[in-house]
């Protein structure tokens, strides 16, 4: 079975994150770049049906030259290759040609089944899977807390409003998993010094054939978030339950 896993590099959630006042975009140059922890998640799900069977594991990225960092970060994990859409104009693409750019790598690729975060940590759209399984033609089964993977089929529980609802798919699918799915191992010093030997395949727009230019969302304009102010203190002089009860129906919170 050969499993793609979409992995993306993102500013550190722990860092101190802006936009360019001029384009709206997120500022990629400043900062500590690394792997999204969701598709670390994504890898390892693949990873441990890996370890119990002969599959192959490929991590794929778009972004530019630098996000070979979050593939070899893939590899000291284990995967057994990597694939790199690199593309300068490619910068800015919005999550329609997202898809259909990644769809295009994998179609190229071939796969059994697509593994992804349910959603990134910077643009959180929560829809380029199902995305690229319409791209692909292939059945999608997404925000799942648990998976099972089997030879020809896929598996999971999702979370709902109401309770929990049983999903499975026949591959080849396109799935997405939650934060409550596999907790993602460390690479160990063997899988550092592995990974610089495992082979990553570098790929261009043009490679891939498609019939129009990228399309960008645009911002009008930005603003930053204002500084946090001191909250208001309720002194209790025996109707501070009408104090709370007033300030947050002036805030409309009930």
């Amino acid at each position: 079975m050969k499993i793609l896993v979409l992995v993306k590099q993102v500013p550190d959630t722990w860092g101190e994150r802006s936009l360019d006042s001029v384009t709206g975009a997120l500022i990629r140059t400043t900062g500590e770049q690394v792997i999204d922890e969701i598709d670390e998640r994504a890898l390892e799900v693949a990873l441990q049906y890996k370890d119990a069977t002969n599959a192959e594991v490929v991590a794929v990225t778009m972004g530019p030259a630098r996000a070979i960092d979050v593939l070899r970060k893939s590899l000291a994990m284990g995967a057994d290759s990597g694939i790199h859409l690199v593309d300068d104009s490619l910068a800015g693409s919005d999550l329609g040609w997202t898809a259909r750019a990644l769809a295009g790598v994998i179609a190229l690729d071939g796969f059994d089944l697509v593994i992804a975060g349910n959603e990134s940590t910077d643009g959180r759209g929560g829809v380029i899977p199902a995305m690229i399984a319409e791209h692909l033609g292939v059945p999608n089964a997404t925000f799942l807390d648990t998976v099972t993977i089997a030879p020809n089929s896929v598996a999971g529980e999702r979370a709902t409003d109401y309770g929990t609802v049983d999903v499975s798919a026949s591959l080849p699918a396109v799935i997405s998993i939650t934060e409550r799915s596999a907790e993602p191992r460390f690479p160990s010093f063997r899988g550092i010094l592995g990974a610089k030997k495992k082979p990553v395949k570098t790929i261009s727009l043009s490679d891939l054939q498609l019939d129009s230019e990228p399309s960008r969302s645009l911002v009008h304009s930005t603003s930053k978030r204002p500084p946090h102010s001191a909250g208001t203190k309720v002194i209790d002089a025996g109707d501070a339950g009408m104090q709370l009860a007033k300030f947050l129906a002036d805030n409309r919170l009930i």
